[in-house]
């Protein structure tokens, strides 16, 4: 186990906060049988490989390591370790909902980032010949600027090009293990089998050989891997087969609630506006729910009402009104990241396009004005400071007080 881990020249690769030389101790501290020793290591390697959502140089590296402990089932808490991987290959999964992982585009943006790389070590090498008498003994980017010094060289596309690059190499690291998380499917602990669902969803290059094993998971006697499957099956993508249809069918036939929400959440990313009227009124009536908190379930950091207002977009403008009334009634009673995603689908029903500088309020249409005045009322959604950049998207006014005052004007 992790035999090889010290082959790899840790001080050459970059993290965070600067040489990537604690990761290697990090790794191992995941195997350790203390639970305060495992949770530092791995609050550790969220803070340096996946800073805020960010891959660096060293993520990709630290990944067949990572692979290695998720595989052998001595390793303690393999969900989370299986979780960290998953972020290490996606970053934030509720940013890519409904529509799952952009693949495609992910490597567009990417290329080209091998080059970049290879100037930045460049450059960091020749810095490192400049300093070499200085003291080196700080994983810090102050200490080790060469790659940090690059860095401010390139312009702001480029820059985005490299880290598309790393998250990418990440990506491709983390789909080695697709074959062990379809087998851990079959796992005794239900943590782990909704890990491994929760990672496949996001491989649609794979899709022909992860469908079948999800499949047979979406049938878990564990609502929370049933349903992290259904979702998986949906974000995978593709014409459903006659397989899947029934399945999708039978679980919203599912005396479990939260598997009936998965199956229509399914239906909706499948089917789209060709979904039938059963998965339409099953993620209607999520978004009137209080209930609506699942933290077994990994998507949506298991906010199950924000994910079906999410996919009740999907399902197009036949039942947008329906949708759109539901959410208004919603809006008041919430708060903070609760909030944010119902108000984010009131805003794409209600504006197609941003407001042109200057738009009185009199020249909206009723569905904008209705939406302003709720907005206007419910201080809940102003707790999160995410709102005033969708707000400042649309045009809108950047505080409660000024949006009421438009209101009123």
């Amino acid at each position: 186990m992790l035999a090889s881990l010290d082959t790899i020249n840790w001080a050459d690769l970059t993290h965070a906060y600067g040489r990537a030389t604690d990761v290697p101790d990090q790794i191992r501290a995941l195997r350790s049988a203390d639970p305060g020793i495992r949770d530092k290591a791995l609050h550790s390697l969220y803070g340096n490989i996946f800073h805020q959502g960010t891959r660096f140089e060293a993520s990709a590296y630290a990944v067949p390591f990572l692979l290695e402990l998720v595989a052998d089932p001595e390793t303690p808490d393999r969900a989370a370790v299986l979780g960290l991987l998953t972020q290490l290959a996606i970053g934030y999964g509720e940013q890519l909902l409904p529509s799952g992982y952009p693949l495609d585009d992910h490597r567009a943006t990417a290329a080209g980032g091998d080059l970049l790389l290879a100037a930045g070590k460049e450059f960091a090498d020749d810095d490192d010949d400049d300093d070499e008498d200085e003291d080196d003994e700080e994983d810090d980017w102050d200490e080790d600027p060469g790659l940090f010094n690059y860095l401010q060289t390139l312009e702001p596309e480029e820059e985005e090009r490299l880290f598309a690059y790393f998250a990418l190499k990440a990506y491709d690291a983390v789909g080695a293990g697709l074959p062990v998380f379809r087998g851990l499917l079959a796992d005794e602990d239900a943590r782990l089998r909704t890990a491994a669902a929760y990672a496949l969803a996001w491989y649609p290059e794979e899709r022909s050989a992860g469908l079948p094993p999800l499949l047979g998971a979406a049938v878990d006697e564990e609502p929370s891997v049933a349903a992290t499957a259904l979702v998986a099956i949906g974000l995978l993508g593709g014409t459903p087969a006659a397989e899947t249809a029934a399945a999708l069918g039978a679980a919203l036939d599912d005396p479990r609630d939260v598997v009936r929400w998965g199956a229509a959440i399914a239906e909706s990313r499948l089917r789209g506006p060709e979904a039938g009227d059963r998965a339409a009124d099953e993620l209607l009536g999520w978004t009137a729910r209080d209930d609506a908190s699942y933290e077994a379930i990994p998507f949506n950091d298991g906010d199950l009402r924000g994910y079906a207002a999410l996919a009740l977009r999907e399902l197009g403008d036949a039942r947008a009104d329906a949708l759109f009334a539901a959410l208004l009634a919603r809006l008041p009673v919430l708060s903070g990241t609760q909030a944010l995603p119902v108000a984010v689908v009131a805003l794409r029903i209600a504006y197609p396009e941003p407001l042109p500088t200057g738009t009185p309020f009199t020249a909206l249409d009723d569905r904008q004005r209705r939406l302003l005045r709720v907005l206007a009322d419910s201080r809940g959604v102003w707790e999160l400071g995410n709102f005033l950049e969708f707000a400042t998207h649309y045009g809108l006014p950047r505080s409660q007080e000024d949006m009421a005052a438009y209101a009123r004007a």
